[in-house]
């Protein structure tokens, strides 16, 4: 049994949401002639229009080749960025009896390359999608479980909540897109807070079709057909959703 007790839980997507990158960054880093083709797999998930089996399998079908460590690494190295504030945050968290949960489709061998090159302070539970997954270090989150399907988000933070007995008014939730959006239509049924972050067109049509209130919006909010501005983006410091989260544990 885990031996740490939390006051709460924060489940958040990463793409796009706690990162200005996409999931697929790493492949068309390494295989720069696969970009159009991915970006548009991506969006097709993240509005649901498509599985993100399929999209999957479609990934799956492109790729010339695995991408390896050194190609992560290299990636990395590059390309890592996080919006601001996220390290702070990540950390505040930790400090305050807080699980940070990464919950997202981008690949489990990701995260396992940021923690073991120190890119951000290591989180508790990671939930990702394992197209790309390494042998094990000491440095991976010590739970992580497979997303396969969107709707594995809630499963996957419904598993943490039971495992760490953390009641569901104590849970919240964090994410973008559509792609989010079974995430954020289970938080709303268990009394989870909901929090959009650069929030898109696909999120706010998907929880109006179902009366989804979402309890805050950070960053911006795009409206349809709007480009993503992310220099504005990387103006946001994520360390101001502390206070929220402070709020929820103390209410």
């Amino acid at each position: 049994m885990p031996g740490r007790n939390y006051k709460a839980l924060f489940s958040s997507d990463w793409s796009e949401c706690l990162s200005p990158s996409g999931p697929f960054d790493p492949i068309t880093f390494n295989y720069p002639e696969l970009r159009e083709e991915l970006a548009s797999i991506f969006r097709l998930y993240t509005s649901n229009q498509i599985s993100l089996s399929e999209a999957a399998q479609k990934v799956k079908g492109l790729l010339p080749g695995p991408i390896g460590q050194e190609q992560m690494d290299s990636y990395l190295a590059a390309h890592f960025k996080t919006y601001k504030g996220l390290p702070q945050l990540i950390d505040w968290c930790h400090q305050n009896g807080v699980l940070f949960m990464i919950n997202t489709t981008a690949a489990i061998g990701f995260f396992q390359r940021v923690f073991a090159l120190g890119f951000l302070p290591r989180v508790q539970a990671l939930s990702g999608h394992p197209l790309i997954r390494y042998p094990g270090l000491d440095s991976d989150p010590p739970h992580i479980f497979e997303l396969m399907e969107i709707e594995d988000k809630p499963k996957n933070t419904q598993a943490v909540s039971r495992l760490f007995n953390i009641p569901p008014r104590k849970i919240i939730i964090m994410g973008d897109s559509g792609g989010d959006g079974p995430h954020f239509e289970w938080g709303a049924r268990v009394g989870a807070l909901l929090i959009g972050s650069m929030t898109k067109q696909s999120l706010q049509l998907y929880c109006q079709k179902r009366d989804i209130k979402i309890d805050h919006y950070f960053g911006l909010t795009y409206e349809a057909g709007q480009d993503r501005d992310v220099e504005k983006e990387m103006e946001f410091d994520f360390f101001e959703l502390a206070a929220i989260i402070e709020e929820r544990i103390s209410g």
